[in-house]
C-alpha cells in the first residue's frame, strides 16, 4: 500500500510537470517572460538573460492536481490538506506578482521588500487563524530530547517567522540551474517519510506530490536551464515545507532537513553584518553558492555538491526523528 501510494503520487506529479513544460515554456518565450539577470551577479550568468521564468506556475498546477487526486483516492482531504494548499498557493501568488513586475513591468527588483513582507505576514496570520480554530496544538518539540514548549498565543509569531523565514530562504537558494529543484525534492521526500511515519497520510501525499513536481521541473531546469521557476516557485516551496513541518510538529527539525536553505540564508546575513561593521566581506559573494562559483567551481559542481549536502541533512533529520 505504502509503495503504491508513493509511486503513483510521485509519478503523477512528475509527469504533469514534464508534459506541461514543452507547451508552457514556448508560451512564456512568446510572451517575452524572460529573466533579467542582475549585473552585480557573476558575469557568467549574463548568458542566462532572457531564459523564460515563472515556471513555478507549472509546479503549482502539478502540486494542486496531484494532491487533490491522490488524496481523494488514497485518503480523505482534511483541514491540513487545505492549509498546505492555502499557503503554497498564497506564497506562489505573491511570487507570481513579484515575477510579473520584474518581467512585464521591467522593474528588476519586483515587489518592494515591504510589500513582499506584508503579503507573507497576511498569509501566515490567515494560516494561524485557521490552524487555531481547528484546535491544533501550539507546542513545538525540541529534537532528540522530546521536550515540548507550549507557545500559546505567541505561536502566531513563531508561525509567521517560520513561514516568512523559510520562504525567503528557499528564494535565496534559487540562484543556480537546478539547485532548488534538487534540494527541495530531497527535503520534501524526507518530510514525506516522517509524515508517513506518523500516519499523517494526507501530509505525506502532499510532500510526495511536491517532490514529484519539482523533479519533473528539474528535467528542464537542470544546467543549462530552459526555464526558471522564479519567485512563483521558490516562495511557494519555502512556504510549503515550513507548513508541513508545523503540521507534523517537527518545526525545529526543519532547520536540519532544510540545512542547505539555512546555510544559504546565514551566508547572506553574515556577509551583510561583516560588511556593515568592518567594511570587509567574508565571502566573495553571497548567497554561498555564488562564492563557490567565484572561486572557480563549475555551476554543475556547486549544484551537485549542495544536493549531496542536502541529502546528508535529510538522512540525518530522519535518523534523529525515527531512530534516536
Amino acid at each position: 500500500m505504502v509503495e503504491q501510494v508513493i509511486f503513483f503520487t510521485i509519478l503523477m506529479g512528475f509527469l504533469i510537470t514534464v508534459l506541461l513544460s514543452p507547451i508552457f515554456i514556448p508560451f512564456l518565450r512568446r510572451l517575452k517572460f524572460g529573466q533579467s539577470i542582475r549585473e552585480e551577479g557573476p558575469k557568467s550568468h549574463q548568458a542566462k538573460t532572457g531564459t523564460p521564468t515563472m515556471g513555478g506556475i507549472m509546479i503549482l498546477f502539478s502540486i494542486i492536481l496531484t494532491t487533490l487526486v491522490m488524496t481523494g483516492k488514497f485518503a480523505e482531504p482534511t483541514v491540513k490538506t487545505y492549509l498546505m494548499l492555502l499557503v503554497t498557493l498564497g506564497f506562489g501568488l505573491l511570487g507570481f506578482l513579484d515575477d510579473f513586475i520584474k518581467v512585464v513591468m521591467k522593474r528588476n527588483l519586483g515587489l518592494t521588500s515591504k510589500q513582499k513582507l506584508l503579503g507573507q505576514i497576511i498569509i501566515s496570520v490567515i494560516f494561524y487563524l485557521i490552524y487555531k480554530q481547528n484546535g491544533f496544538p501550539t507546542v513545538i518539540t525540541v529534537p532528540i530530547s522530546g521536550y515540548t514548549i507550549d507557545l500559546g498565543w505567541f505561536f502566531v509569531l513563531f508561525i509567521t517567522f517560520w513561514l516568512v523565514g523559510f520562504s525567503n530562504a528557499v528564494n535565496l537558494t534559487d540562484g543556480l540551474d537546478g539547485l532548488v529543484s534538487g534540494t527541495a525534492a530531497i527535503a520534501f521526500g524526507a518530510f514525506a517519510v516522517l509524515a508517513w511515519n506518523q500516519s499523517q497520510i494526507e501530509v505525506a501525499i502532499f510532500s510526495v506530490a511536491v517532490a514529484g513536481a519539482v523533479l519533473g521541473f528539474l528535467v528542464f531546469n537542470a544546467h543549462p536551464a530552459k526555464v526558471f521557476m522564479g519567485d512563483t516557485g521558490s516562495l511557494a516551496l519555502g512556504g510549503a515545507i515550513a507548513t508541513i513541518a508545523i503540521l507534523i510538529k517537527l518545526e525545529l527539525l526543519l532547520v536540519i532537513i532544510g540545512g542547505v536553505f539555512v546555510i544559504e540564508t546565514l551566508s547572506v546575513i553574515l556577509q551583510v553584518i561583516s560588511f556593515k561593521t568592518t567594511g570587509k566581506r567574508i565571502f566573495r559573494m553571497s548567497p554561498l553558492h555564488h562564492h563557490y562559483e567565484l572561486v572557480g567551481w563549475s555551476e554543475w559542481r556547486v549544484v551537485v555538491t549542495f544536493w549531496s549536502v542536502g541529502l546528508i541533512f535529510a538522512i540525518l533529520g530522519i535518523y534523529i526523528e525515527v531512530w534516536l
